[in-house]
């Protein structure tokens, strides 16, 4: 059975696919540490796991030599986790490449199906959105990002409006990932800072430790964090957190903006309003 074709690399796209894989393979919990140590730890599970994270909307059909360059696999080992996806139906393949089925879905919307949070903030989300006509969202923090679980779009209103539920952002450049860092345990926190590494997306990102640390002892004291064209020039957004009874924060609920449409004020003294209350009713669901 020929899996894929090996076409020719696509230098710009590969590289989005290896900075993602790199991410991927830590979160599916590749690591040559655990491997050599635990005797529970399946090696072909965490590759299995990698080679499907490997594919984003970047990169939706991959060579074996691609995935191969972005995972550190070698070509042989890639082939055999493709063929057993392929068998379980997960993977099928195309004259350009292997893509993801439909069935993989099934991998999310068991984690979807399990928690209560996002069937419960997409209403309170799609009221905010209709309010501020602004795109509205709902995340957790998974490792050092981001993970959307819920959203709300306008069409066109916001640059990175290809966002949805699944995607990814990093935590410390974003509104919701400051909220999310700001009220984790300080243990937490200082491990995050240790591990993290903090490149700059524009001219405007804070990638100073230092920096960042008083940012997120100014998210707890206000309650909220605003981010001004650190991911992304033109995006400005305001985040506050969802938390249960006992003040535990389980997620971050924002409205993103386009700068040159909402000021900062504006964010403050119209949309924060709105935010809190919309947070505090998924909140209040939750308990």
């Amino acid at each position: 059975m020929a899996l894929l074709s090996h076409g020719s690399k696509n230098a710009s796209g590969l590289r989005i696919v290896q900075m993602k894989s790199a991410r991927s393979a830590r979160r599916s919990g590749h690591n040559n540490k655990v491997e050599g140590g635990d005797p529970n730890f399946m090696t072909s599970l965490a590759r299995g796991l990698a080679v499907i994270c490997a594919f984003s909307d970047h990169s939706r059909s991959l060579t074996i030599p691609q995935i191969s360059d972005c995972t550190g696999f070698s070509r042989a080992a890639v082939r055999r986790c493709l063929y057993t996806l392929s068998k379980l139906g997960y993977v099928s393949t195309g004259p350009r490449g292997c893509y993801l089925e439909p069935k993989i879905l099934d991998l999310g919307h068991a984690y979807l199906s399990s928690t209560p949070l996002a069937p419960a903030a997409q209403p309170i989300l799609d009221r905010l959105c209709e309010a501020v006509r602004e795109s509205c969202s709902v995340s957790i923090l998974d490792g050092s990002e981001i993970l959307y679980v819920a959203r709300s779009s306008t069409n066109g209103r916001v640059l990175s409006d290809d966002l949805g539920v699944g995607s990814r952002l990093p935590a410390y450049c974003t509104s919701m990932g400051r909220v999310l860092l700001a009220f984790r345990p300080e243990a937490d926190l200082r491990e995050y800072f240790d591990h993290a590494t903090f490149p700059s997306h524009t001219k405007r990102t804070v990638t100073s430790r230092a920096k960042l640390f008083e940012e997120l002892s100014e998210v707890r004291k206000k309650g909220y964090a605003i981010v001004d064209q650190e991911l992304e020039i033109g995006l400005r957004s305001i985040a506050v957190p969802v938390q249960l009874r006992a003040s535990t924060v389980i997620a971050a609920m924002n409205v993103g903006t386009h700068a040159a449409r909402v000021s900062i004020a504006d964010l403050r003294g119209r949309i924060h309003p709105q935010l809190c209350a919309a947070s505090l009713r998924l909140s209040a669901l939750l308990s």
